[in-house]
């Protein structure tokens, strides 16, 4: 236990700037009192004594803004920035060194049975006001951009933006950090393709007016007008 934590307050000193100390860390981050609390929790909750570990977690809850299932399986080092408004779900699953950022949602979409909540792998980055609902991967180094509803599997080193979230892959580089990860300069892809098209049109417009004896018809309805 006391290894895990030291790794956690570890792993807010490397992330947050703002981290002065672990002692400071360890009394008044409510991140790492909510992991702390899910582990009691999930151990009450694995060793088939549920109502316990789910006032632990109601209690958590109270104190921290940060719910956590006792169900949960929550990895190593995971790191939780501010935090209020965080859902994790029964059945979701959160691998080693995550950063998840406050309102993220880590839920189901009511329609599932057994596993119901997502998967998230290793070193993956999930920015303010993500939804992550169903019970897909979010592969090892992906990102989740601030308020993405992700409704389907992210690959590995993949970005997730927009809702419903597209997938856009990271070209050349590979996110091995959570840390580094910019939640800001991220392509739209809907953007990106809207540019295209108006792009074409704009082409196909100059190709009809520099052709020569191009005459413009107006049809019946605007012949009309002109008439009256």
């Amino acid at each position: 236990m006391f290894r895990y934590l030291n790794e956690t307050l570890a792993a807010y000193q490397a992330r947050d700037p703002a981290a002065r100390s672990k002692l400071e860390i360890f009394l008044l981050y409510p991140g790492v009192r909510a992991t702390i609390d899910h582990k009691i929790a999930h151990f009450f909750h694995t060793h088939h004594m549920p109502f316990i570990g789910r006032a632990v977690s109601q209690i958590a809850r109270f104190w921290t803004g940060i719910e956590i299932h006792p169900g949960a399986t929550i990895g190593r080092r995971l790191v939780i920035d501010h935090g209020m408004g965080i859902v994790i779900g029964e059945t979701a699953e959160i691998g080693d060194d995550v950063l998840l950022y406050q309102g993220v949602t880590l839920g189901g979409t009511g329609k599932d049975q057994g596993k119901r909540h997502p998967t998230i792998g290793n070193n993956v980055l999930i920015g303010s006001g993500a939804r992550v609902l169903g019970p897909f991967k979010v592969g090892d180094g992906a990102r989740i951009a601030a308020n993405a509803v992700v409704l389907r599997e992210v690959p590995p080193d993949a970005t997730a933006v927009g809702v419903p979230a597209h997938i856009v892959r990271v070209a050349g580089q590979r996110v091995a950090y959570a840390s580094t990860v910019d939640q800001i300069h991220i392509t739209d892809p809907v953007n990106e393709t809207m540019k295209s098209l108006l792009s074409r049109v704009e082409f196909l417009e100059r190709e009809l007016d520099s052709r020569k004896g191009y005459h413009f018809e107006p049809t019946e309805p605007e012949q009309q007008k002109e008439e009256t």
